[in-house]
């Protein structure tokens, strides 16, 4: 509702002269680190901490701070309303806002006619008050679709606050610590969102030194551990104490907890000031007590809108420590500003105004923006007329069809999420399916969910869904009930199903739970999604669109996320360079599988197995204390711990279903006498029941036994060097793309570029053609357009155009490679060598890339395929490349990726020894570079590499 009237206003305030952070501001953009959204929010919330002055929305609507300036005079209202109006601030910013139209349409047009009408009768500061839930501190929603960063945006307001706190400490505007609420539901979203806030690199917000100073200064601590027994000696309450450990006066203290750990457990419906300060509560609530003891706290609220289901109680816990003086800002995050059921106002005894939206919402962007900008471009499909067993089968083809064979370029394989109605519908009915219908491999299916009296999952089953957005996730199909519609961020995710309605399906858990398909891979791909659904959940997302984002299936479904976007047309130089392909010899690898046993041998490897059972204890005990602080009885306790009934019959059932039928139960049974030890071993009687013993990794286990009945294969390699030539630009697959801040050269110079090559011109020659067409211009009287003409210059890039672009614009991830490519034309020492120097990073375009392998033994591994950011090259007398350096720019993070570093070692080793050898000289060199360094010193690193190599 405000969130239009700010964007306007945060634009203007950055516009003028009195704003203070436009450098900073210019700061972030330089970076290039965040989103457009991002920073957007990141302006929305300076103005209103700064300009602002930090105060409650009902007061800065109550004096005006958003009015539009509507003329009372060109109203045809009644002269007793324009007079009330135009001496009443309150009154006036309310009209004013009433009048605000969403969609072409009034957004209160009750509201307005009532103050039109009885302008007197109307207590104007209660309605502003309710309209934003009757709070006196800052109070903010910011509302962005999921996939667009709003773990970073919190990181990054984080540092912000703490910014401008460590500047001007006595400015309560400003935050000094923070408490980050989880919602009770999403209990897992807690390790992802401490995670990520604490590996924001506050460098993209904040200049350095300050970043890494402010980044020292920050503690993160999580408030998850149960209270300790009633007879144990040890602290009562674990997370009060750490609380209590840190005042009185805490700097840069982050404390995240679920949102039920600090809302009350009674409701104060009698108009009392005392309960949250009577014993019982106290005594119940030490950790909320002790929270509002902390200066200076700034609150962040993940997923707002469930905080909304527990929102009176929350609110007044929040103003009870308001009331004290500690409470700096409320900052929720949500991706459906919508509540549940609308708030109502009472404006007179006949008129009550009805609110669905959030009306704190600061700032809004909406889904079709991010599915344009940054998100999976999806088509959804409905189907009509089958049953959810059809509905699944139809939606696993088309996914299968779509993603079989993609593989993205991290490494992970796309994924559909199939989300059953309860755990039976899963166990008893897809499941099966899958594998006997479909025939799925059980390997590619994960089923995840909380397990009921009749059905429960292996303890790894957490631990694969917790790994599926990794490159060693081979899970395709993944089961779902009541997990994984928030808090989950898979981005490999590329297909959701939902074949029947869910009892407790709402139009936030429906479009919450389709759009989990939606986030990026790989920034700057063009992504695609499916999602599959019967007509009664299609129903209700296409209303949630409709309510909540202003959109509906229909336009998802047309969606072009090139739409309204500038095309830039790219130009091959190619043919102009006369750019040979480019030589090099690369490792073929060849698998045989050669037969090693004439028979399984399954009685001798049970006993081996049964014999080394102690190498399959799984390294799961993890702990927030550590394990040199755990006692006798909690090390006892791990090492005898089970929560999962065991039973023999049913554990050869599970053996001989998860082979997929090829080892049957009553093939099992034979080897009763090895297996009944090796279950023996591996399970616990507590009480007369049998457990599984958690400290055996029961999936590796089972597994060896199934080897136990195959025959023994040794898988052998065969090794060849094989002569290659590649292009650097595949002509075929140019396409113009969407304009953006990093191609480069611009379109300009591009065009001024492509001018010279087919009209080459002296310095000389050129201002005699500028001064011709200024006089032609002169004749003409289009004088508007002879400054132009005149600004006209040479581009200091056309003096080394012969030396680089083989395509226009090259198109670049990042500002840092414009500037390397940039620096590297100016360097004496690569002119004088008559080198040249082009872009391959671009994938999809070029055919120089290299299949990399590492060797584990004598079996050489497939790791990947490598495609290299720069070439340096010399050309020899024939004009056939003699020398290539290969040159990597990666982020810092990439120094200890494992799939980077087994491509990195197997170029530095492998390749060009290979190529050496078959060339009788070093015709390929590697140089690595992190762009985190100083540009000059990644230039000195390539200036001296030059000198090294290509001097002969």
């Amino acid at each position: 509702m405000l969130d239009k009237i700010i964007r306007n206003k945060t634009v203007q305030w950055l516009q003028s002269p009195d704003c203070s952070v436009n450098e900073l501001i210019t700061y972030i953009k330089n970076k290039g680190q965040l989103r457009d959204t991002q920073i957007e929010a990141i302006e929305t919330f300076l103005f209103l901490k700064i300009q602002g002055q930090n105060k409650p929305l009902w007061q800065l609507f109550a004096e005006g701070f958003f009015t539009n300036g509507t003329d009372l005079s060109k109203l045809d209202i009644n002269q007793n309303a324009r007079e009330f109006l135009e001496n009443n601030k309150e009154a006036f910013s309310l009209f004013d806002f009433a009048r605000q139209k969403v969609k072409g349409k009034k957004q209160l047009p009750n509201l307005e006619q009532e103050i039109i009408k009885s302008p007197e009768e109307l207590d104007y500061q209660e309605i502003i008050k309710k309209l934003f839930y009757n709070v006196n501190y800052s109070d903010y929603l910011m509302s962005l679709p999921m996939g667009s960063g709003k773990t970073y945006l919190m990181a990054a307001f984080i540092y912000l606050d703490l910014y401008f706190a460590s500047n001007e400490p006595e400015n309560k505007n400003f935050a000094h610590n923070f408490l980050v609420l989880i919602p009770s539901g999403l209990k897992t979203s807690i390790g992802p969102s401490l995670r990520t806030i604490e590996d924001f690199d506050p460098s993209w917000v904040i200049p350095e030194p300050a970043a890494t100073n402010l980044k020292k200064q920050l503690k993160f601590d999580v408030l998850d551990e149960a209270k300790s027994a009633k007879k144990s000696n040890k602290a009562r309450n674990p997370n009060a104490q750490k609380v209590n450990e840190i005042l009185p006066d805490p700097f840069g203290q982050v404390f995240i907890v679920n949102a039920e750990k600090v809302i009350l457990n009674r409701v104060d419906t009698t108009g009392q000031t005392n309960l949250f300060e009577d014993d019982e509560d106290k005594k119940a609530n030490e950790l909320r007590a002790l929270i509002g003891k902390i200066p200076n706290l700034s609150i962040l609220i993940d997923e707002v809108h469930h905080a909304a289901k527990s929102d009176i109680k929350l609110r007044q816990v929040v103003n009870r420590w308001n009331d004290r003086g500690s409470i700096t800002t409320v900052l929720g995050f949500s991706g459906t500003p919508y509540l549940s059921t609308a708030e109502k106002i009472l404006l007179t005894e006949d008129d009550t105004l009805r609110i669905s939206e959030i009306t704190n919402t600061v700032y809004y962007y909406p889904l079709t923006n991010a599915i344009e900008d940054f998100l999976k471009n999806p088509t959804v499909k409905i189907a009509d007329n089958l049953t959810h067993l059809q509905i699944v089968k139809e939606g696993i083809n088309d996914f299968n069809e779509a993603y079989g064979d993609l593989t993205y370029a991290n490494g992970t394989i796309p994924k559909v999420a199939i989300y059953c109605s309860n755990i039976e519908m899963l166990e008893e009915e897809v499941y099966p399916f899958l594998q006997s219908d479909l025939k799925i491999h059980p390997d590619e299916i994960l089923r995840f969910h909380g397990g009921n009296k009749t059905y429960s999952l292996p303890k790894e089953n957490e631990l694969q869904f917790k790994s599926l957005d990794t490159a060693i996730s081979k899970k395709k199909y993944i089961l779902l009930v009541a997990i994984g519609k928030e808090g989950w961020d898979c981005k490999s995710l590329t297909s959701v199903i939902l074949p029947q309605k869910s009892k407790s399906a709402s139009k936030n858990a429906i479009i919450q739970t389709t759009c989990r398909c939606l986030r990026q891979v790989t920034k700057g791909n063009d992504e695609s999604a499916l999602i599959w659904l019967n007509r009664e959940n299609a129903t209700i997302l296409n209303k949630a669109l409709e309510k909540e984002q202003n959109t509906s299936i229909e336009e998802l479904n047309n969606l072009d996320k090139n739409k309204g976007a500038d095309l830039i047309e790219r130009h091959s130089r190619m043919e102009f360079l006369k750019l040979p392909k480019i030589d090099y010899y690369q490792l073929k690898v060849k698998y045989q599988s050669i037969e090693e046993e004439q028979k399984p041998n399954t009685k001798v490897k049970l006993e081996e197995l049964l014999k080394n059972i102690k190498d399959y204890k799984a390294n799961y005990a993890i702990t927030t204390k550590g394990l040199d602080f755990l006692d006798e009885g909690e090390l006892s306790f791990l090492n005898s711990s089970g929560i999962m009934l065991a039973n023999y019959n049913q554990w050869i059932a599970n053996i001989s279903k998860d082979s997929f039928s090829t080892i049957s139960a009553k093939e099992l049974h034979r080897f009763d006498e090895q297996l009944k030890p090796i279950f023996k071993a591996i399970t616990l009687n507590n009480e007369g029941n049998l457990f599984f013993n958690e400290q055996f990794d029961t999936y590796k286990i089972e597994s060896k036994i199934r080897v136990a009945f195959s025959i023994k294969r040794e898988l052998t390699t065969e090794e060849e060097i094989i002569p290659k030539e590649a292009n650097l630009l595949i002509v075929d697959k140019l396409k113009s793309i969407p304009k953006h801040k990093n191609l480069y050269p611009n379109k300009e110079v591009t065009e001024q570029i492509l001018q010279f090559d087919s009209n080459p011109l002296s310095s000389e020659d050129f201002n005699k053609q500028k001064q011709e067409r200024i006089l032609k211009l002169t004749e003409q009287g289009k004088f508007d357009e002879i400054a132009k003409v005149a600004a006209e210059t040479i581009n200091p890039l056309i003096e080394q155009k012969d030396k680089s672009f083989h395509l226009l614009p090259y198109n670049f991830d990042s500002g840092f490679e414009s500037q390397f490519l940039n620096e590297i034309l100016k360097l004496k020492d690569f002119k004088e060598n008559n080198l040249e120097i082009y872009f391959n990073g671009e994938r999809g375009i070029t055919e120089f890339i290299i299949n990399c392998f590492a060797k584990k033994g004598k079996r050489w591994n497939k790791v990947g395929k490598y495609t290299t950011d720069f070439l340096i090259i010399k050309r020899n007398a024939k004009d056939a490349i003699y020398k290539a350096l290969i040159i990597e720019t990666k982020g810092e993070g990439y120094a200890n990726n494992k799939d980077f570093i087994k491509k990195k070692n197997f170029i530095e080793t492998d390749f060009l020894k290979h190529n050496e050898d078959k060339f009788g000289y070093k015709k390929f060199d590697f140089l690595y570079l992190e762009d985190s360094n100083k540009l000059l010193d990644n230039i000195a690193e390539v200036n001296l590499r030059i000198n090294q190599f290509f001097k002969d």
